[in-house]
């Protein structure tokens, strides 16, 4: 937390990169209601951050459009995400009490700009995660999570060697936006970052295509999975899942998928939804055995491909428990190494769970020695691919309802936190509903109250 508020400092101190096309830093309404607060006055329930550990559902002020290709959604759906619990945890550089969270989310359209000439009040839309200009480098190619021109913040540039797009609900290391775990929400460029939801789309289906879908196909495609593939995966979570399930879409032969801890239960459920999975909880090794041992005993060599679905700040090892806990690293390297131990010599690694910064113990050599292929797969370009998710969604060859557990309300978003955090009541993927969402959809999850 410390180093949160310090690059908190340091980014007033230093000013922002050069080149910003939209309004940043501005993650609640009520930061300044006059200026960004919608003139009915009306409000609307959104879930904030407090501090270390600790989110509150409040009251504050509907946003309004401030730009002329501003979109204001009623938010009919959203969710939690794994790396909201970075959030959460304070993982994150740059967060402040008070921002509203939430980077997945869908709606109807409320209100639009001027500039907005492709929507239309009552449109049902989904928007990405990443808000992308569509017109630099960048977006051109469609690769909208790495847009030049809606995240100027200066400390990510350093740290990084540039910048990736404004992101919604994820702290003003990635600009400072208000997120959609909220009744309302303001998008910019919505004439580029909202993707129209067809009729035989549910909300239920429609709202991953915001992130977890493109996310997990990104990890996928851009590892380069192919068909006769032996795929292991590190995490079960819906990012794992869908991975998964996407591998044998892709052609893969086998896929292992490895968990254990607390979220074992993770495993069975995968293997519910996708027989075909095979399952190794880390948990249960005997002594002396390691996960890399063991996948080498599953497949001679061990698999092709290598994908991380989990994070880098969850440690295993008493060392870099210490090292995470006194700031010497942001993030453990265990995982990572596990995957390069564990895959075929030339084989293929690729990162799509969240790392922030720096990790210690890097096994550099193995990497090198045995020619491993280590992709650092981004953060996914939604805009990439949510267009041909979505008609995979409506053919029936992917089913994103297969990660879906649960539907809470709005009211006990930061109950949801807590529990999600526990990895408690066998809680995968959550539909989170707002005063504005439609019952729900045939074959999923009825309501549920912890109240």
């Amino acid at each position: 937390m410390a180093v949160s508020q310090s690059a908190n400092v340091l980014e007033k101190a230093m000013g922002h990169v050069e080149g910003g096309v939209t309004e940043q830093n501005m993650t609640n309404p009520d930061r300044d209601r006059e200026v960004y607060g919608d003139p009915s006055g009306e409000k609307m329930k959104a879930l904030v951050w407090n501090g270390k550990n600790s989110v509150q559902v409040v009251e504050t002020h509907k946003p309004k459009i401030i730009e002329d290709r501003d979109v204001i959604l009623k938010v009919t759906g959203s969710t939690i995400c794994g790396s909201d619990l970075h959030l959460y945890h304070g993982a994150i550089v740059q967060l402040q009490k008070g921002d509203i969270l939430g980077h997945e989310f869908c709606g109807r359209v409320d209100s639009v700009g001027p500039g907005v000439k492709n929507l239309k009040p009552g449109d049902r839309v989904v928007a990405s995660f990443q808000i992308a200009c569509g017109e630099c480098m960048y977006c051109q190619k469609k690769l909208s999570s790495q847009c030049e021109r809606t995240n100027t913040n200066k400390v990510e540039n350093i740290m990084y060697g540039g910048r990736t797009a404004g992101m919604f609900g994820y702290s003003h290391f990635t600009g400072g936006f208000a997120g959609g775990q909220a009744e309302y929400a303001r998008v910019p460029y919505g004439d580029v970052n909202l993707l129209p939801l067809p009729d035989d789309v549910p909300d239920e289906k429609g709202l991953y295509l915001s992130d977890v879908l493109s996310t997990s196909w990104n990890c996928v495609v851009d590892t380069g999975v192919k068909e006769g593939d032996v795929v292991a995966i590190w995490g079960a979570g819906p990012i794992g899942q869908m991975c998964a399930e996407m591998s044998f879409i892709r052609g893969a032969k086998r896929v292992i998928v490895i968990d254990g801890g607390p979220a074992a239960w993770r495993l069975d459920l995968v293997k519910s939804k996708t027989p075909k999975v095979e399952i190794l909880n880390y948990t249960d090794l005997p002594s002396g055995q390691t996960v890399t041992s063991k996948l080498k005993e599953m497949e001679h060599g061990g698999p092709d491909v290598a994908l991380e679905c989990a994070a880098g700040e969850y440690a295993k090892g008493i060392g870099h428990k210490i090292e995470l806990a006194l700031g010497l690293e942001t993030d453990t390297s265990e995982i990572i190494n596990e995957m390069i131990t564990s895959v075929k010599s030339y084989g293929r690694c690729g990162i799509t769970g969240v790392y922030v910064g720096f990790t210690n113990h890097f096994n550099i050599g193995a990497l090198m020695e045995r020619g491993i292929r280590l992709i650092g797969n981004g953060q996914a370009p939604v805009h990439l691919y949510w267009k041909d998710l979505l008609k995979m969604i409506q053919d029936g060859s992917l089913d994103s309802t297969i990660m879906l557990s649960h539907r809470v309300n709005i009211d006990e978003m930061d109950t949801l936190y807590e529990k999600f955090e526990a990895r408690a009541d066998n809680l995968q993927k959550v539909f989170v509903q707002t005063r504005f969402s439609d019952p729900p959809a045939p074959g999923t999850p009825e309501l549920t109250s912890w109240k």
